[in-house]
């Protein structure tokens, strides 16, 4: 079926009418030095809109770069086995504050070996423990699900906002990505190209930066690669001893200007150690997070938070590698707008 216009929508219409860019928006993006406007993040959005690119009916976005072929040959740059986990620890000692209704992974003991010692559970004939997890989806290393941000009253695809349920997402879920969460990852060690242990809160990573370290790391981003991009961030906070403003303070992170690099590049998805992904503050007054207002509604981007990277990009600095073989299927919650992932980087 042929691809739809990109800024059109393959649904009708409800509440506002879709944006119509006009002449002076869709024209090239202005070279910003002044806070971003509604009408940037208008232009970028229609920008990067992939809605139709495959199809109709798609809800998985750009995963679909990660074609069955760039995944097999991803898989043979595995060359001494050596594995490197990319997520925090699921506990109370998390990042989150409870701030917009995230608070840390409760871990409840439903029975625990005291219990088994004491005989309380022997009329089971067998003694055991048994354990309880209850936590936000998004509380620690996760990725975000194409209907976790909305644009106007549209999510990816097009698909109308209110196909998010009270029960969960009838399009767009966190289980339709399957185990498309794999092929080759490239890691752009951002804070080692500058000289510095981390990046400082509010340093916006632009697409010259994600360029400098490309080149200086001898790595090219390629079609239907996983992006993660290191800040340092993560691991000045448990050098710290204290997870600070990490959930939702001042981060550095990647610039709204790298949207349509993302987009250009056609990655796959992308991924990083702070909290959000993009700079905080955003510098748009009025408009939280706008870069996620393109990326994820307008562009399909899968998008990873809260990797913990710094054992992968220490070895990747030993052995001058920076990519890898990347496998990270999420916990496959039927209807959730994101879902707790353990990725892995095999080199």
């Amino acid at each position: 079926m042929a691809a739809q216009n990109a800024s059109e929508s393959p649904l009708a219409p409800v509440g506002p009418a879709p944006f119509k860019p006009s002449a002076a928006i869709s024209a090239p993006l202005r070279n910003r030095k002044a806070p971003l406007t509604l009408a940037d993040v208008e232009a970028m959005a229609v920008k990067c809109r992939n809605w139709g690119k495959w199809g109709p009916d798609d809800e998985i976005g750009t995963l679909n770069y990660a074609t069955p072929e760039l995944v097999a040959a991803a898989a043979k740059l595995v060359k001494n086995g050596k594995s490197f986990p990319l997520a925090i620890p699921l506990g109370a000692d998390g990042p989150q504050t409870g701030a917009r209704g995230r608070v840390n992974p409760i871990h409840l003991m439903r029975h625990d070996g005291a219990d088994a010692y004491s005989g309380l559970r022997d009329e089971t004939g067998i003694r055991s423990a048994d354990d309880w997890l209850i936590m936000p989806l998004q509380s620690a290393t996760h990725w975000d699900a194409l209907s976790h941000i909305f644009y106007k009253d549209r999510m990816w695809n097009g698909y109308d906002a209110r196909e998010v349920y009270s029960w969960g997402a009838r399009k767009c879920g966190i289980e339709k990505t399957g185990a498309r969460a794999a092929g080759r990852g490239v890691l752009l060690d951002i804070p080692r190209v500058k000289g510095v242990d981390a990046l400082a809160d509010g340093t916006p990573v632009t697409p010259e930066d994600l360029d400098e370290a490309a080149a200086r790391q001898k790595v090219e981003v390629r079609r239907g690669d996983f992006l993660i991009v290191r800040t340092g961030q993560l691991e000045a906070c448990l050098k710290s001893g204290s997870w600070g403003n990490y959930a939702g303070g001042d981060a550095p992170g990647l610039s709204f200007e790298t949207a349509d690099w993302l987009n250009r590049k056609e990655v796959a998805a992308v991924a990083t150690d702070t909290w959000g992904c993009e700079v905080r503050p955003n510098d748009s007054p009025g408009i939280f997070q706008p870069w996620h207002w393109v990326v994820i509604p307008n562009m399909g981007l899968t998008m990873g938070e809260i990797f913990y990277l710094k054992d992968l990009a220490e070895d990747c600095h030993a052995d001058k590698r920076y990519e890898f073989f990347f496998v990270a299927p999420s916990l496959p919650v039927k209807g959730a707008v994101g879902a707790p992932v353990v990725p892995v980087a095999i080199k």
